[in-house]
């Protein structure tokens, strides 16, 4: 198992990244930043003792001595690993910190348009069940009352994008 202790005899950190401090293998040179960019998963990976890590969890280690389950970039830059960017989250925590769906149609977070009523649908998912806001003529209107449900149910973890 990887140790804060371990990571600090490898590495120093510096502006979101891993710094080698010495070379361990023909791979990586001293004073070079570790860590892969993964087209797949979105997310910088490396490798420590024969096993990969998403760079964001060590960073997080490094600093803090522990890893939660889940780690929330709070910009929601899965890119950005400055340690003021990450912080530790429930699975619903980080799922609330999401961008807006790609199949979204609206262009607003939780508003969608309601074909019997005619006219914009605001709803969020309150533990797990949906909670309706109402119904609006004006999409404007519709995305403020949307970012007020995020803001009161999800607190720091509301993205209004």
């Amino acid at each position: 198992m990887i140790t804060q202790e371990y990571l600090k005899q490898l590495f120093d950190y510096q502006d979101g990244q891993l710094i080698r401090k010495v070379c361990r293998s023909r791979l990586g040179k001293a004073e070079e930043a570790v860590g892969n960019f993964d087209k797949k998963s979105g997310y910088y990976r490396t490798s420590l003792k024969g096993k990969t890590y998403l760079l964001h969890r060590l960073i997080f280690l490094y600093h803090n001595g522990y890893t939660p389950e889940f780690i929330d970039h709070i910009d929601g830059d899965s890119t950005n690993n400055k340690i003021e960017n990450l912080r530790p989250a429930t699975k619903k925590e980080n799922c609330r910190n999401r961008t807006a769906h790609k199949n979204n149609s609206s262009g607003f977070k939780n508003v969608s348009w309601h074909k019997k009523h005619e006219k914009w649908s605001v709803s969020i998912y309150v533990e797990s069940k949906k909670k309706h806001f109402g119904y609006f003529e004006d999409i404007e209107l519709a995305d403020l009352v949307a970012q007020e449900a995020r803001n009161k149910f999800y607190g720091q973890f509301a993205r209004h994008f």
